[in-house]
C-alpha cells in the first residue's frame, strides 16, 4: 500500500512538467549550443522519476519517516516548483534559486540515505547529474536572455 502513496506523490510532481510546458516562449529564448534536444527531457525525466519513486519507497521500507525521507519529500516539492517558476511564471531567476536548492536536497538525500539504502543513494546520482545540467542550462538561458528581460 505504501508504494501507491509514493507513486501518487511522484506522479503529482511529474504533472508539473505536463501542466507548465515550455511552449513558444521557451522556444523563442536564446539557448546555449549544448542544450539537450527537446525529446531528451521527457525521456530522461521519466527514467529519473522511476528512480526517485523507488529510492523514496526503499528508504521508507528500511527506516520509515526519517531525515532521508524528509529530504526526499523536500526535493519533490522543489522539483515540482521548477516548471511552475520557469515556464509558468517565466521567472528564470527564481527557477535558478529553486534548482540550486533542488541540487542541495538531492545531494542531502544521497548522504542521508546512504546508511539506510545504498541503492537509493546510487539511484539519485544520475538525478544529481541531470539537475547539475539543468542548473547550468537555467543559468545560461538566464544570462543569454538578460538583456531581453531588462
Amino acid at each position: 500500500m505504501a508504494i501507491a502513496v509514493f507513486v501518487v506523490l511522484v506522479l503529482v510532481t511529474a504533472m508539473s512538467g505536463a501542466v507548465f510546458k515550455p511552449g513558444t516562449w521557451y522556444e523563442a529564448l536564446k539557448k546555449p549550443a549544448w542544450t539537450p534536444p527537446n525529446w531528451a527531457f521527457p525521456v530522461v525525466w521519466t527514467l529519473l522519476y522511476i528512480m526517485i519513486l523507488f529510492a523514496g519507497w526503499a528508504v521508507w521500507t528500511k527506516a520509515g519517516w526519517s531525515l532521508a525521507l524528509a529530504i526526499w519529500a523536500a526535493q519533490l516539492v522543489l522539483n515540482g516548483a521548477w516548471s511552475w517558476l520557469f515556464f509558468g511564471l517565466r521567472r528564470m531567476d527564481l527557477a535558478l534559486v529553486d534548482v540550486g536548492l533542488l541540487w542541495l536536497a538531492i545531494a542531502g538525500f544521497i548522504l542521508a540515505a546512504w546508511p539506510l539504502s545504498t541503492l537509493s543513494s546510487l539511484l539519485f546520482v544520475p538525478y544529481l547529474m541531470w539537475v547539475s545540467t539543468a542548473f547550468l542550462l537555467n543559468l545560461s538561458v538566464l544570462r543569454l536572455n538578460a538583456a531581453d528581460r531588462a
